[in-house]
């Protein structure tokens, strides 16, 4: 039996089981009702041993982690990477004797009173705390003895965080606490270890941040000295910061030396004898040694003038200034009708570009010091910039680099001046006659110890990454190659001329939008898997760099965590694997994967099919599609979760799908450029054909009765398959949607539908195209969306209610972005698709004897 098969056994014991249920008497019912609402609950904590948090010994000869089990029990596991030996980290009844014994109070083995368990400087020994004291337990002789604490090493926090952001794992949250005398600053170690800065926290403070799980945050001191690191959970966590916690850590190889970043530091030249600063928008220089200060420009404007920071050439003789011409000052205003503070209502506005509009623009200077000149630099390969940035001068002064977007986003280049001439040629080119993905797929990374760049690119069709020649440009070696996508960058080791990254479809005959681990050379050779399951894959690095932890799972398979090499991707031995037998035993339903030909006969289309808990298939149920096709991205889930979104509509008896058409992210060019000039088609042919493949063989799913929902571009296109395909989809619910591309924010519909904008923004259109509405429409929108303007919505309402249309609206007070989707907003798209697909009343919520119908404050 494979590795995967107990798996697909159980999988296939908890759908029999299912079936074997007495079929349900009627769909859509209170008791439906109450069985959506009660599956978090009736699931929470069922699931054990998804994901370890090891820590390490200080010569990573070892490492520990405790698995926490059902009914509060748990256990601790060591494991010695070198020998390949996993094994309990001590003997628990021994160790639970030995405390009951040393405190007289009963101890249980599998619960131990330990916390703060810390490896002892031998790194073999193990500290913990229990019973309000310090313990050091030989893990070996099983031998126990009171503590003070001195023998524990310093900065353990530090030693088990790793000093970059090894993976990206569920969304959640962190709440830093400054508990020190002075303002911190949050960083964020990115993938590369490169640091990005969050902000300051004033001391007695505290700063909730979005984040992911796996992702690193350091704290900085005033002077920008770290003081701690900790690694973001995935539930919500809280960090107390009090200080430094022993001596820093060495710093990361990737990351590199930071200075303080404020403006006058930034401003000083290398050489500290000048200091440039803008004063009535033009650049002035002071010489430090004398005092002297000059103008060094005159003709910036408040329209057009120079930003503060400017970028000094290593020999402090030039500088580069950037000019920043305004752009359009476009307001959306908002009415809070419903304030809890007053009874009157509040008018609120905002930036907020749309596309067409024109963007600030801001262009590179360059000048030379002690001549007190300006040296002229033609515009003429950076005529019409989206945006110039990356601004970064080559270590000898002879020239800066810039990287130029250009609007429309069809051509993007590396442009290098000549700091004695201002002659500018291109290092590096992409251009396409669609879209260049500079949003999702960007990657440069510059090499000065060897003059390289490093660049990723779909030039090939497929994105990969290349190695340039940073002098001439020349291309010197393509360094990934084949049909599949680098996904991103995790490091780039340039002692050893290595990149560690993320690849899907590189494994044959597996989904091919898994993720995968890989390290390959600069030159292409070399390239080495580091994982291997089938499914979609974490890894986080041991503190010296030898051995990786892979986690893996699939919609329909628990997370199984190995330890693997990091020199070949050997598997070294099995970890963990997810016991999810209690979540099965609740009647659980397991998602299906399933795959189908697109619309062209050959492209593989994938997704996921949700079924209810007590699932019959002699029955027939409604499909209900969730559906968001934005491209910057792919949505159909492929990690392990014992609730998806989908699963509580399933409950009241639909059959849930997500797919992923033509026109999403994440495959070759070919499928993405789908979706250029042409968001209304939304990879709908692909998604019909995907879901009449699955009919096939599942007559439960009856294709006469489909129902879509989406919020955001998904609100977008749920209205748009019953303008467009109202053959087969019959009733949406569209949620907060940019129905028009012309109405919503300017970066995220230039990047997709181009620029300028012409007539095929009118084609895609909900507005322009609502007369062609058939079916049911429910829309709902937060008249405080700061994310999509609400009147997109409301120009929907008005071009139906002009063709003399039949729909129902929802406007939610003091709701933002997403309001269908709270907790009032769901319950109205779970009756809509009662009533409309099932053809039944829902409950009447107005009854006194019904539960909460979910009023909440906000309407959310």
């Amino acid at each position: 039996m494979s590795r995967l098969q107990p798996y697909l056994a159980v999988a296939v014991i908890g759908l029999v089981v299912a079936a074997m249920a007495p079929p349900a008497e009627a769909q859509g019912t209170l008791a439906d009702y109450r069985r959506a609402d009660e599956l978090p609950g009736r699931i929470r904590g069922t699931v054990f041993k998804t994901r370890i948090r090891p820590h390490w010994s200080q010569d990573c000869s070892r490492f520990w982690y405790r698995n926490d089990l059902h009914d509060g029990r748990r256990e601790f596991v060591v494991v010695e990477p070198d020998r390949g030996i996993r094994r309990p980290a001590f003997d628990h009844e021994q160790l639970a004797r030995s405390l009951a014994e040393a405190t007289g109070e009963a101890v249980e083995q599998d619960r131990l009173p330990m916390d703060r368990l810390e490896w002892a400087d031998d790194h073999h020994s193990m500290l913990f705390r229990a019973a309000d004291s310090w313990w050091r337990l030989d893990a070996e002789t099983g031998e126990l003895e009171v503590s003070d604490g001195t023998d524990r090493p310093a900065a353990r926090r530090w030693e088990s965080v790793p000093r970059a952001s090894r993976r990206t794992g569920q969304e959640t949250e962190i709440v830093v606490v400054n508990r020190t005398e002075d303002s911190i600053t949050l960083v964020w170690l990115d993938p590369s270890g490169r640091s990005r800065s969050y902000g300051s926290i004033l001391p007695g403070g505290e700063r909730r941040q979005h984040t992911f799980g796996g992702h690193v945050w350091s704290i900085e001191d005033g002077e920008g000295v770290e003081i701690d690191r900790f690694e973001a959970e995935d539930q919500p966590s809280r960090f107390e910061v009090t200080g430094i916690q022993g001596e820093p850590p060495p710093p990361p190889r990737e990351r590199p030396s930071r200075r303080r970043s404020d403006r006058a530091t930034a401003n000083l030249s290398p050489d500290g004898r000048w200091e440039a600063s803008v004063q009535d928008h033009n650049v002035v220089v002071r010489d430090r040694e004398s005092g002297d200060e000059f103008r060094l420009t005159r003709e910036g404007t408040e329209e057009d003038g120079y930003e503060d920071r400017v970028y000094w050439a290593p020999d402090s003789r030039k500088l580069v200034a950037m000019r920043r011409a305004k752009g359009d000052d476009r307001r959306v205003y908002l009415i809070e009708s419903s304030p809890r503070d007053q009874v009157q209502p509040k008018l609120d506005s905002y930036e907020y570009l749309k596309p067409g509009d024109q963007v600030a623009i801001s262009r590179p200077h360059l000048f030379k010091i002690e001549e007190r000149e300006e040296v002229p630099i033609s515009d003429s390969l950076f005529a019409n910039p989206w945006r110039i940035n990356d601004v970064r001068w080559s270590p000898d002064s002879s020239r800066f680099t810039f990287v130029f977007n250009e609007r429309g986003h069809q051509h993007l280049r590396i442009l290098a001046v000549d700091a004695a001439t201002g002659g500018v040629r291109t290092l590096v080119e992409e251009a396409s006659e669609t879209f260049i993905d500079y949003s999702q797929k960007y990657f440069c990374r510059y090499l000065d110890g060897t003059g390289e760049i490093l660049w990723a690119s779909e030039r090939d069709g497929w994105n990969h990454l290349y190695l340039f020649d940073a002098q001439t440009g020349g291309l010197k070696h393509r360094v990934t190659r084949g049909e599949w996508v680098v996904r991103g960058v995790d490091w780039v080791d340039e002692d050893a001329r290595q990149i560690w990254f993320r690849a899907a479809g590189i494994v044959p005959d597996q989904d091919p939008y898994q993720i995968h681990h890989a390290r390959v050379n600069f030159d292409g050779s070399g390239l080495v898997l580091l994982t291997e399951g089938d499914g979609t894959h974490s890894i986080e690095h041991s503190p010296d760099g030898r051995f990786v932890i892979d986690t893996y799972s699939r919609v329909d398979m628990p997370p199984i965590t190995e330890l693997r090499s990091a020199e070949d991707g050997m598997l070294i031995c099995e970890l963990e694997r997810a016991d999810a037998s209690r979540l099965l035993a609740t009647g659980w339903q397991v998602p299906e994967r399933f795959a189908a030909k697109g619309r062209d006969g050959e492209t593989d289309i994938y997704g996921v099919i949700f079924g209810p808990s007590d699932f019959d298939p002699t029955r027939s149920y409604p499909v209900v599609e969730q559906i968001y096709a934005g491209p910057q991205g792919a949505f159909v889930p492929k990690e392990f979760s014992p609730l998806h979104g989908p699963q509580q509509l399933a409950e009241l008896g639909f059959i849930l799908v997500q797919i992923d058409g033509m026109g999403t992210n994440w495959r070759s060019k070919a499928f993405h450029d789908v979706c250029w000039q042409n968001l209304a088609d939304a990879g709908f042919p692909d998604r019909i054909a995907w879901m009449k493949a699955a009919a096939v063989d599942r007559p439960y799913m009856d294709l006469s009765r489909v129902g879509i929902f989406g919020g955001s571009a998904g609100g977008q296109n749920a209205l748009g398959a019953l303008l467009f395909y109202p053959d087969f989809y019959k009733v949406a619910v569209a949620d907060c949607g940019c129905h028009d591309n012309r109405m919503d924010k300017i970066w995220w519909n230039e990047q997709w539908m181009g620029w300028p904008v012409g007539p095929h923004y009118e084609r895609s259109s909900n507005v322009e195209n609502a007369h062609r509405l058939r079916g049911k429409l429910l829309l709902t929108v937060g008249e405080l969306d700061r994310n999509v303007d609400p009147a997109s919505t409301m120009q929907v309402v008005d071009a139906l209610i002009r063709a003399g249309k039949d729909f129902d609206l929802l406007v939610i007070p003091g709701a933002g972005h997403g309001a269908g989707g709270g907790r009032y907003g769901d319950r109205r798209r779970r009756d809509f698709f009662v009533r409309h697909l099932l053809g039944v009343e829902p409950p009447d919520w107005n009854r006194g004897d019904v539960p909460d119908a979910g009023l909440t404050e906000g309407g959310m």
